[in-house]
């Protein structure tokens, strides 16, 4: 009888010993939770993989991007990065302002301040393109040239479904570089890859690999070129990437006029003003403008579009963008000619993009042929 009790004991005693190396092992960060889940890598949540990229090997990894999920972790309004991809810009309708005030990740209490930093920081003329590089420092390169690159670039935005964050940070990333370096015509695919390729690393989850961009050139560029041209734009830009774009006080200010159309949100309101955003790309001209500028004018613009017989500016939209109509009326002119096709008829990149029916096909909504003289006047308080 003591032999079995001590038996008894032994086997207790060697299940406790056995069970505190278990626990040894699993407190080393492999310990299973109560309900067996196994532990999964960012790239493995469901809510992360549901887009692919398109035209390249089907061999290689699936890549993801930022999705609606993750709006909640990274609040839009404190930062120039937005949580959408291109062909989903639905998803920015539910991370309004006005929606979410009882959000403190949506930074509402001092949203107005982050932006008021965001506009003194665009204004700088270090992270600034020359109004006038074409004229004062490349020689072979024109106006031209450049909308016919901004015009593939929307194309291979779209190839590989890049946010389009990306997409304006590219343009900014070239108009800075071009400001600064004489470049040859024959480099100026290159370039526009390259920068694509910085872009696509600082907004992207998973970006697209050099190769790709080799690709899309039909090999026109082996890997050590764009790898070496991508640390050229690294160097020339001082590593200073992080700028504010036209799609961030675009976000902003579609915001504030939407505050007036709760609920629903006024889709034609939002997909017409990010394809005017993206036709301001285009234009050279438009480079002299500020971004916050060239946003608000496509707001203005916009609202014109949609009821033409209201006035296109408010109070509201003043307080929040620090421009008046006057302040709008060049840029104002200068995309809605090229909404109308009056400027830039040659690129069709954008307008068929949004010609899409998941875009509202608001690249074809009528619009007056002019805007008429008073809607540019001050607004009385």
């Amino acid at each position: 009888m003591a032999e079995q009790h001590q038996s008894v004991r032994v086997t207790r005693s060697a299940k406790k010993r056995s069970a505190a190396a278990a626990s040894l092992v699993h407190d080393d960060g492999d310990r299973p939770s109560s309900k067996n889940k196994r532990r999964v890598v960012l790239g493995e949540l469901p809510n992360l993989s549901n887009v692919v990229s398109s035209g390249v090997d089907p061999k290689k990894p699936k890549r993801v991007t930022k999705t609606k999920k993750l709006q909640k972790v990274v609040p839009a309004t404190a930062s120039t990065t937005t949580t959408e991809a291109t062909g989903d810009e639905h998803s920015e309708s539910l991370n309004r302002e006005p929606a979410a005030l009882d959000d403190p990740q949506m930074c509402v209490p001092y949203v107005s301040d982050i932006y008021a930093y965001l506009q003194e920081i665009e204004a700088d003329p270090n992270r600034r393109p020359l109004p006038d590089y074409m004229e004062k420092v490349q020689k072979d390169i024109t106006a031209g040239m450049r909308g016919i690159l901004v015009d593939w670039l929307v194309e291979v935005a779209e190839e590989y479904r890049l946010l389009s964050d990306t997409l304006f940070l590219t343009i900014s990333f070239i108009d800075r570089f071009l400001s600064m370096k004489t470049l040859d015509r024959q480099s100026l695919q290159l370039l526009g890859v390259s920068s694509m390729l910085i872009a696509s690393k600082y907004e992207e989850i998973g970006p697209p690999h050099v190769e790709d961009f080799c690709y899309i050139t039909d090999n026109t560029y082996t890997m050590e070129e764009v790898v070496k041209m991508e640390s050229e734009v690294l160097k020339s830009l001082k590593f200073e990437l992080g700028n504010p774009t036209i799609k961030t006080f675009v976000r902003r200010f579609i915001n504030v006029a939407q505050e007036s159309n709760k609920p629903p949100p006024n889709l034609h309101l939002e997909f017409l003003s990010y394809y005017l955003a993206e036709l301001s790309l285009l234009d050279y001209h438009c480079v002299k403008f500020l971004p916050s500028l060239v946003a608000a004018s496509v707001i203005f613009l916009a609202r014109f579009i949609v009821k033409p017989k209201v006035f296109p500016w408010t109070l509201t939209l003043q307080n929040h963008s620090r421009y008046t109509p006057p302040d709008l009326k060049q840029c104002v002119l200068i995309i809605h000619d090229l909404y109308l096709s009056r400027r830039g008829e040659s690129y069709q990149a954008s307008r068929r993009k949004y010609k899409q029916h998941k875009f509202k096909s608001v690249a074809i909504m009528p619009s007056p042929p002019e805007i008429p003289t008073h809607y540019f006047g001050d607004i009385r308080q």
